[in-house]
């Protein structure tokens, strides 16, 4: 058996993680949350993190940039639309918010169907030696990072909001009894 190229082993990485993600994010799209300010925080510093490595990492192509940007720019308007459909609530247990279900799924859809494009597309493709770019190898075209600019934009946004609502009490509904 011939040893396996290590140049694959990042997508296959890559692709485990996205699937995880993608689990956890559709999990998360139903039913009430608990807030849990420690978490939120860690997730904007992941997510803002994610998105200094793809600008450092689209800067080099303008339509890159353009995309990334733009992606995240109409994320922040649907996060602000989710925001505002979001239910807060607060118990003797603790305080929660029940994110809008329907627009986590259109979200979650979009991204679903552009890996889907973006697998079909390298089936269909005539087998190719392995790109050496690292933006080529995660198949980074415009339309991919307008995608994940759209969700970094989006949860960026949305969670800060959370956040933001979670400290300040009056936004919560009065706390129900068991």
């Amino acid at each position: 058996m011939p040893p396996l190229d290590l140049r694959l082993a990042t997508p296959i990485l890559v692709g485990a993680a996205v699937l995880w993600a993608l689990y956890r994010r559709v999990r998360r799209s139903f039913g009430r949350q608990a807030v849990n300010p420690v978490r939120l925080r860690l997730r904007i510093g992941a997510l803002a993190l994610v998105t200094g490595v793809l600008l450092v990492a689209s800067m080099h192509r303008f339509e890159l940039l353009a995309s990334l940007l733009g992606g995240a720019a109409c994320g922040a308007v649907f996060a602000l639309l989710g925001l505002r459909h979001t239910k807060f609530e607060a118990s003797q247990n603790g305080r929660y918010y029940t994110p809008h279900t329907y627009l986590g799924l259109l979200l979650t859809a979009v991204f679903v169907g552009r890996i889907l494009f973006r697998v079909l597309q390298r089936v269909a493709a005539a087998p190719a030696p392995l790109p050496q770019d690292p933006l080529q190898m995660a198949s980074m075209t415009p339309a991919t990072l307008a995608t994940l600019g759209l969700l970094i934009g989006y949860y960026l946004c949305y969670y800060t909001g959370v956040l933001k609502v979670s400290v300040a009490p009056q936004a919560y509904s009065s706390i129900q009894q068991p």
